[in-house]
């Protein structure tokens, strides 16, 4: 069987690659497991002096978690078995924020959610020009998680409540503005990056962060700062249903196509990842937002929204999505803020 997570040691780097390129190395239960575990075996290996974690094939990085999984828990009532899932890749986020040794991400092409998660707290985080990230969540009636809402939260101005709820996308150069990653390099660094980390062994992980991006990094061409005016009032609005009022108010073809994408959104996954990213933001503590995202997934996994978003983005895909409620207006805010008080 062919392993879903390689991990190899060249001299004093330990190297892990996703390895599951035909679903854009989407995370099973197995490769959360083996990724804990060499994470920890490594951070304890004094001949280890340096991680890099990358993902295989040219499509991306990391998808995030595997969807098809978690459809068939939801609606086969396994929910506790995917809350365990959820909890130990939350334990590994977290592992990386605080990684004892210096530990190098590599984001490429498409990553999103739970890809996320493993490229976006690490020490050092690299990303390419073609990379696509974002936390797409709102569109399967799930919420941002894997520490997104830390994240978002301190993102420029009200960007993450815009990309909360929108589910948007966003390109290398702007992860860097956005704060998800650290330097934008050239395409032939990335391929050869194991072949250029020796010069870096024995430096801090600040310092390996400051020598790539004067020997490596490419000119970036940031799309989001233009688009700061708009996004900071509509999105800086108190509530939800304010943002959506703004938003209604204006005539920025922006404004237009961001009221449309939450529009097609799940209405409780919109309003609980706006309270979300707020939340975050008042308390500014990974830890503590990881576990109010745990919450929040143990309350919405069994929400229909989930189970329905999942099918019709992903098993039927009609995109015809049947959301319940139908309205933010409709949705249990203050259950949803219950859940972020605890």
């Amino acid at each position: 069987m062919e392993e879903l997570v390689i991990a190899s040691v060249h001299g004093p780097v330990g190297h892990l690659e996703l390895n599951r390129p035909g679903k854009l190395n989407a995370l099973t239960l197995a490769m959360l497991q083996e990724l804990h575990r060499v994470l920890r075996s490594w951070a304890e290996d004094p001949k280890i002096q340096l991680v890099l974690l990358t993902g295989r094939g040219e499509r991306g990085f990391c998808a995030g978690g595997d969807i098809a999984d978690f459809h068939a828990a939801v609606t086969g009532g396994r929910h506790a078995d995917f809350l365990e899932l959820l909890a130990l890749e939350f334990r590994t986020d977290h592992l990386i924020s605080v990684y004892p040794k210096p530990l190098m991400t590599l984001a490429h092409g498409i990553t999103m959610g739970g890809g996320i998660g493993l490229a976006s707290h690490a020490p050092v985080r690299l990303v390419t020009a073609d990379a696509k990230l974002g936390m797409p969540e709102a569109r399967i009636g799930y919420t941002p998680d894997v520490g997104g809402s830390h994240l978002l939260a301190n993102a420029p101005g009200h960007f993450g409540e815009y990309f909360a709820m929108t589910a948007s996308s966003f390109s290398g150069a702007d992860a860097v503005y956005l704060g998800f990653a650290d330097t934008v390099i050239g395409e032939s660094f990335a391929e050869s990056i194991l072949d250029e980390l020796d010069d870096l062994i024995g430096l801090g992980a600040a310092e390996i962060a400051s020598a790539i991006e004067v020997l490596h990094s490419v000119p970036e061409s940031r799309q989001l700062e233009i688009e700061q005016g708009w996004v900071d009032y509509a999105f800086g609005a108190d509530t939800p249903e304010e943002v959506l009022a703004r938003l209604d108010t204006m005539v920025h073809p922006a404004a237009r196509r961001a009221a449309e994408a939450i529009a097609a959104n799940s209405p409780t996954s919109v309003v609980a990842a706006f309270h979300s990213v707020r939340a975050a933001r008042a308390e500014q503590n990974l830890r503590g937002a990881l576990d109010r995202e745990l919450r929040l997934a143990a309350h919405l996994m069994h929400q229909p929204d989930l189970a329905e978003g999942i099918r019709a983005q992903v098993i039927d895909k009609d995109r015809n999505p049947q959301w319940q409620p139908s309205s933010p207006r409709e949705v249990n805010a203050s259950a949803l803020l219950a859940l972020m008080d605890q």
